[in-house]
Parts: C-alpha cells; structure tokens; sequence
C-alpha cells in the first residue's frame, strides 16, 4: 500500500482530499453536525458533493449553522429569503425539504431522546466495518439504507432516499466504507472499537 493512498473517490480537489482525510466515515453523535450532514446529503441530490463542500460554509451561514430548532421554525418567508442566497442550492424542494426535516428531527428527539439515539440503533450504536478492496464493490444504497429511509419519509422527511440515506451513513461513520487500501481504513475501524 502507497503511503496515504486515498480511496478512488477522492481525486486532488484539497476541499475534497481534506473532508476524506479528516471527516468521512468519523463516527458523529452530535444532533447539529448529523442534522447538518443529512441537509447536505438531500441538496447532493443530482449534484456532485463537491459541490456542496464549496457551499458549505454558505449553508452554515444561512441555516444558522444548523441549529435544529431556528431551521425547524422558519416561515415561509425565510424560505423565500433562501431562495435568494447565492451561498446554497437555491433549489425550493431541498429548502422546503430541510425545513420540514429539521421539524421531523425535533420529533424524533420527543420520541427517542435524540437523533443520534434514533440513527445509531440502525447499526447497534457500533459502527460496520465493511472491508471493500474496490470503490465498484461500495453499493449505492444497502438493505439498511432501505429501511432508514422508510422510517424517516414515514415521518415526513424528503430527500431521504435509501441513496442519499447510505451516503450519509457513509459520511457520518455509520459505516466504515474506506477501501481497505485507503490509509483511513484502519484509523476509522479503530475509532468503532472505543
């Protein structure tokens, strides 16, 4: 193995190298960071992530860092006034979207005591060490994505799909889908054994 060989995915985009050396697969508990990456995931939707890292921090700014109950509490107005903002997708589906999930979180929080309570449990609250030796072998969406997704638009998320769903169990760790290749493979299995 090359000396921090990186998984196929990642190519020379320093943004991009970063978010894969420093964030992807890192197990997340935090109910802010893991709404934040479940907005961002749904505003993916057709674009490339790439994308979004460069408008992340505009997303930030404009959902007032991600704070669930500020999100969860925008009007129509606010809405209108994303619309507008040149820092994010200004798609009104995702906008509406992440509204109505950030509302969809603080249910889940009534009825679980939190998101990362609800999201964890998918996998027993330990991460899965997938050993993937090629990015063709990485599926696009898996029977627990399928089943994550489910629950989530049964209570009223969108851009929740079972795809978008295993990318963000990709991103927040839920899943350890680093090629056993990559340098972070082992680092990130590590993190699943604390």
């Amino acid at each position: 193995m090359q000396l921090n060989q990186r998984c196929a995915w990642t190519g020379s985009d320093p943004l991009y190298v970063a978010y894969h050396d420093e964030e992807w697969g890192v197990p997340v508990h935090d109910d802010q960071r893991l709404f934040e990456m479940l907005v961002l995931e749904g505003a993916q939707a057709g674009l490339s992530w790439l994308t979004i890292l460069r408008k992340r921090e505009g997303y930030r700014r404009a959902f007032h860092g991600f704070d669930i109950e500020q999100v969860a509490a925008y009007s129509r107005a606010d809405m209108e006034r994303l619309l507008t903002d040149h820092g994010i997708v200004r798609n009104r589906l995702k906008i509406e979207a992440a509204v109505r999930n950030a509302r969809g979180v603080l249910a889940i929080r009534e009825e679980f005591g939190s998101l990362d309570s609800f999201l964890w449990d998918y996998v027993d609250h330990r991460p899965r060490q997938n050993a993937w030796k090629s990015l063709v072998e990485i599926p696009a969406r898996t029977e627990l994505s399928d089943r994550m997704s489910k629950d989530l638009q049964k209570r009223g998320f969108n851009f929740a799909g079972s795809t978008i769903c295993y990318a963000f169990m990709q991103a927040v760790g839920l899943v350890n889908d680093h090629t056993v290749d990559c340098f972070r493979y082992a680092p990130v299995a590590h993190l699943a054994r604390r």
